[in-house]
């Protein structure tokens, strides 16, 4: 089974964007109740969003720590490129909610492994599958993330890579029981 997709990673029996252990660093949980945004070593959560107030969820990633910087994101200047998510915001988690209607957004932590290509591509195909679907509370169900996240880690990208990750979240056991 695998443990993680890019930044999305299973911590004890949670699902967890980012390192939740670098000092000083933040991290969002993945929990029955909602997305709990933790900063690194706090007891308890910074915000809590329940899902039913979350309508879309998209994360961005960059492959290695350091391009989610303030120098990082000087790079894509410097050599005249809009290639990839660089600099502060390279690392977050967006979402639209509701009640009252906003948009929401958090950085995350790099962990210090770097992500593939292919692992950001998926875990961003992977939250806009389960979005698209309706499904975001079942990204509080860790059993039901292990199971996507076990077929959908090892797929190549190709034509098909976004219709086979759509189809995975759609197809997995006890997808239609929220």
């Amino acid at each position: 089974m695998a443990e993680y997709l890019g930044p999305l990673e299973l911590v004890g029996d949670r699902w967890i964007i980012g390192d939740p252990k670098r000092e000083g660093g933040t991290c969002l949980v993945f929990t029955r109740e909602g997305i709990e945004y933790h900063r690194n070593g706090a007891p308890e959560p910074l915000e809590l969003v329940p899902w039913e107030r979350v309508m879309s969820l998209q994360v961005d990633a960059t492959s290695r720590g350091w391009m989610a910087t303030r120098a990082g994101g000087a790079i894509p200047y410097l050599a005249q490129s809009s290639a990839g998510s660089w600099g502060r915001d390279a690392c977050s988690v967006h979402a639209l909610v509701r009640h009252p209607y906003d948009d929401w957004f958090v950085r995350y932590t790099h962990h210090e492994r770097a992500y593939s290509g292919a692992h950001i591509y998926l875990v961003s195909r992977f939250i806009r599958a389960v979005s698209d679907a309706k499904l975001l509370p079942r990204l509080g169900d860790p059993q039901w993330v292990s199971l996507a996240v076990a077929k959908i880690a090892p797929l190549k990208i190709g034509f098909s890579t976004a219709r086979r990750v759509k189809d995975t979240v759609e197809g997995v056991e006890g997808a239609g029981r929220l």
